[in-house]
């Protein structure tokens, strides 16, 4: 099935503990259907001190699942994704203001 939610996609989470919360996509796991968004789903990492690296509680952000998040249109509305074919090309589009997301 081909990606409707794609790094660097700006959305909205739809539920959990972070419901409400904005972010952009860093990652995503298309076989887990997981995505990692900043500064969504945030837990605290202990880490150990190193000769490179600070050592301590480090906040980091673990993946949502891809059915609690929306993509946001140009208004900031969550929005569903769908395809249509614009001559030869396959694009995004945002279902509630039918705005192409792919240039």
């Amino acid at each position: 099935m081909a990606a409707k939610l794609k790094k660097g996609d700006k959305v909205i989470v739809l539920a959990g503990k972070d419901k409400g919360q904005k972010g952009t996509i860093l990652s995503v796991d298309p076989k887990a259907g997981k995505a990692v968004v900043e500064g969504v789903n945030m837990a605290i990492r202990h880490t150990r001190q190193s000769q490179t690296s600070q050592g301590g509680r480090i906040p980091k952000a673990m993946p949502i699942d891809l059915s609690n998040l929306a993509m946001l249109d140009k208004n900031g509305k969550p929005t569903r994704v769908g395809f249509r074919i614009e001559g030869d090309r396959k694009v995004r589009f945002a279902k509630t203001t039918g705005d192409v997301i792919d240039a």
